[in-house]
């Protein structure tokens, strides 16, 4: 189950858009997940839209995360704003047996029994906003303190130069 399940019933679609907002248990879960320090606070609002036998999501995603630096692991607050465009659709084996994929429908969320998670899908949504490699200010520092860079050095590679060097 997911850290932050939200089971919407495509078959009764709310007509107002869903607020969801993730609870202090669901925030600390999710931070845990995504090996972030902490998540402060999550939330969307997010319009449900019925298209023949699928649902389209629109909304924006909003987000105070704490993560550390991929450097220094000095800790960075970070704020994340990411639009939101989905499309659920029912399983494949519901769908004729000849399809053409089209590159919108790369990024569908199969539906399970006529229902999908639209907390689980905010919750990838999240992850995949999240910078990996974030560098905060003290990331050259980090590095000259580790001897990982000398000032004089310009390329990526000058730290390879002395394996090259002959005798």
């Amino acid at each position: 189950m997911s850290e932050m399940s939200r089971l919407i019933d495509a078959r009764q679609l709310p007509e107002k858009p869903v607020e969801i907002t993730a609870s202090a248990a669901e925030c600390v879960a999710l931070a845990k997940r995504f090996d972030l320090v902490a998540v402060r606070h999550l939330s969307a609002r997010i319009t449900l839209t019925p298209d023949g036998q699928t649902v389209r999501a629109r909304g924006v995603l909003d987000a105070d995360v704490v993560q550390s630096c991929a450097v220094s692991a000095e800790e960075l607050e970070v704020g994340v704003h990411e639009p939101v465009e989905l499309q659920f659709v029912p399983p494949a084996s519901d769908l004729p047996e000849e399809l053409e994929l089209e590159a919108e429908m790369l990024d569908q969320i199969e539906m399970e029994g006529g229902r999908f998670d639209l907390g689980e899908a905010l919750a990838q949504t999240l992850g995949l906003a999240i910078d990996p490699y974030l560098e905060g200010p003290g990331a050259e520092e980090a590095r000259h303190r580790a001897g990982l860079l000398d000032p004089s050095d310009a390329s990526p590679f000058a730290a390879l130069k002395d394996m090259f060097k002959k005798d």
